[in-house]
């Protein structure tokens, strides 16, 4: 069982993993280096502990260890009690949710074991923004992607806004990163897999057309907002898919197209050439 710890000093050394987390370029520094990730709220603790990460810790105001009784009760991590007023002084930040964990992290497998069982892979080249990488990992556990494989430069999965916005699907779908951009994408398909670079471009052929779902082995590849895929990661895909616009779109945000591309790739329901849904039979 955990031990309970009312703490009031927010200098308390035993704080020091929940110290100012709204400094992005910090945490994101530090939390990879001391091994560790922040989940916040019940639901994300609950579901980080169910897949297999060890706490270290927890922070909780008072009116959450009720809440949090029975995760309490079986743990060996300490559990530090404290008023609203003192988590924002720690954190830099009201903490609405009232509950914080600190998580251990593990290994992450490479890029070759998870292509070795997969057969849907989700590519993301230069992604750095943390809510839209919470948003492409909750879209592709609901919508069936077996993976996903990070570009050296994107944003980590389990900073605490990816996995907040995630609401803990970055738990759900493992990850790898590629260390050589773009040279990686080759041993993706020696994989056996056909690289589909999803983009506005009007030379790419619709997901329709494409019909993805019919391929053995898909990997699809979604650039950063703005800037979408480069031109190196374009001229290494097999082929250019888009999503059909209409009403003078012209593009959706990365996060919504993912959900899309998700969708066709896992069912090829059809979107329809300008965009709208096909009517019911």
């Amino acid at each position: 069982m955990a031990d309970l710890i009312t703490v009031e000093d927010p200098d308390d050394p035993r704080l020091h993993d929940y110290t100012g987390l709204t400094d992005v370029e910090l945490r994101r520094t530090r939390e990879p280096v001391e091994g560790l990730f922040i989940a916040e709220g019940e639901k994300v603790i609950r579901r980080a502990k169910e897949a297999g990460y060890e706490m270290r810790s927890m922070l909780l105001s008072a009116k959450w260890v009720d809440v949090m009784r029975d995760v309490i009760d079986e743990l060996p991590a300490p559990v530090y009690a404290v008023s609203p007023e003192l988590a924002e002084q720690v954190t830099g930040y009201h903490v609405h949710r009232g509950a914080l964990a600190s998580m251990q992290r593990t290994p992450l497998p490479t890029a070759a074991e998870l292509l070795r069982t997969a057969r849907r892979v989700v590519i993301l080249e230069s992604v750095n923004d943390h809510t839209n990488i919470g948003a492409i990992f909750r879209s592709a556990a609901a919508l069936g992607m077996d993976a996903v494989l990070l570009s050296p430069d994107c944003a980590d999965p389990l900073y605490r806004r990816s996995v907040k916005v995630s609401m803990g699907a970055v738990f759900s779908v493992p990850y790898a990163r590629l260390t050589s951009w773009p040279r990686d994408l080759e041993s993706v398909r020696e994989a056996g897999f056909t690289l589909l670079a999803l983009t506005p471009d009007e030379k790419a052929r619709s997901l329709d057309e494409a019909a993805p779902h019919r391929m053995d082995r898909v990997a699809l590849m979604l650039g950063a907002e703005g800037d979408g895929l480069s031109t190196q990661a374009l001229v290494a895909a097999d082929e250019w898919v888009r999503i059909p616009m209409s009403h003078g779109v012209d593009s959706l945000n990365v996060g919504a197209a993912a959900a899309v591309a998700f969708y066709a790739v896992a069912t090829g329901r059809p979107t329809g050439q300008d965009g709208a849904s096909p009517p019911a039979p």
